[in-house]
């Protein structure tokens, strides 16, 4: 399958299990292709046919964005170099969970959640430890009796019932021993945090030298601004007085430029975010489907923080509520 077919299929996909989705990002650079949400759960999809083409500035990228926007960073694909991707596994690249389409199918329309994730060494659950210790002393066996069924340690079983992770044959061993399962779901819309190494999230980029004046006028308004390298945005700007959560780009505004202030508007409206591109000249039109357009002119002639955020809150559409 391409991987137009593949984004083409992923949004009808989720579309039938009721996410709103963005258009597709089809500009560069570009850390994800789709944003999508269902209430209160936000994704940022990175779609590949194969997943090692996810190269680690991008993931460090997608993550970031997850942090700044709160949603979801994932990548959805269909191989490795070396083999296929498994049904109802997680994989992870570059700290992002991966799925195959069938399993994101059974997470977001079936509602059935992966159990299975991936590391090295091989594929491997998370277990209810609570619960095995539970039904281990309801049948009156030992930590030793259940190591030997399993053929490990008893200070293996000790750390299973901790909360330390198994195998998927120790998993189908206690499943058959118990006559239940006691894995848990791999929380994918959490980040998975729940079964993958928790690495710091990766520090922001410096921002490109000629977006550092407009950058400057928005921090000196009392925006936290975080600079983007691959996003189809060169920044999230966030004021630190009323809520207020800006994407914002800027540039001499070009054909490419309003195609990307138009990109920009349709995540904002799926993020429920404002959007706002910042223009080398003054424009007639004041928006672009929502994305407000200001001169860096304007900007300029406008010493009063209030000002400017006034002006954003005019120019850029506010997101919809939930």
């Amino acid at each position: 399958m391409s991987r137009a077919a593949l984004v083409e299929n992923l949004t009808a996909m989720l579309e039938d299990a009721e996410f709103l989705v963005s258009d597709r990002c089809a500009v560069r650079p570009k850390s994800f292709d789709l944003a999508a949400r269902r209430g209160e759960d936000l994704l940022l999809l990175k779609i590949l046919a194969n997943i090692d083409a996810l190269d680690g500035e991008t993931g460090a990228e997608l993550r970031r964005l997850g942090e700044y926007l709160d949603a979801t960073p994932m990548l959805i694909g269909m191989r490795t170099r070396d083999e296929d991707l498994k049904p109802g596994v997680v994989y992870f690249r570059h700290g992002v969970p991966v799925l195959n389409p069938d399993t994101a199918y059974d997470l977001f329309v079936e509602e059935v959640p992966p159990l299975i994730y991936a590391a090295p060494g091989g594929l491997y659950v998370s277990l209810n430890g609570d619960l095995l210790a539970d039904e281990r002393e309801e049948r009156g066996w030992s930590l030793g009796r259940l190591a030997t069924e399993l053929g490990v340690s008893r200070r293996t079983v000790s750390k299973y019932e901790d909360g330390m992770n198994a195998s998927v044959d120790v998993a189908i061993q206690l499943e058959d021993l118990f006559d239940q399962p006691f894995s848990s779901p791999v929380e994918v819309l959490e980040g998975a945090e729940n079964v993958r190494e928790s690495d710091p999230t990766p520090s922001a980029p410096e921002a490109d030298p000629d977006d550092e004046h407009v950058l400057h006028v928005l921090t000196a308004a009392g925006f936290t601004v975080h600079p983007t390298a691959r996003a189809p945005f060169k920044a999230v700007s966030e004021d630190d007085g009323p809520e207020m959560r800006v994407l914002t780009g800027h540039s001499t505004f070009t054909e490419a430029a309003e195609k990307r202030a138009r990109i920009m508007s349709s995540i904002g409206t799926v993020a429920r975010t404002r959007s706002v591109y910042f223009t080398e000249s003054r424009r007639k039109r004041e928006q672009v489907e929502g994305t407000g357009l200001v001169s860096c002119e304007e900007l300029a002639e406008m010493d009063d923080p209030d000002a400017i955020r006034e002006l954003i809150e005019e120019r850029a559409e506010k997101p919809a509520e939930a």
